[in-house]
């Protein structure tokens, strides 16, 4: 259940990303959170 939603989040992340959207509302920093929380996943597998 937690990993739909946050592959929800992460996808409308993105794609707020690539259209602009988070430039234009200063939260750019929500990709870096993003990364954050994927890194240690990498790192697991």
């Amino acid at each position: 259940m937690w990993f739909i939603l946050y592959y929800v989040v992460a996808i409308t992340i993105l794609v707020l990303h690539f259209t602009g959207v988070l430039a234009r509302y200063n939260l750019e920093w929500l990709i870096l959170v993003l990364a954050v929380t994927v890194f240690p996943a990498v790192l697991y597998l």
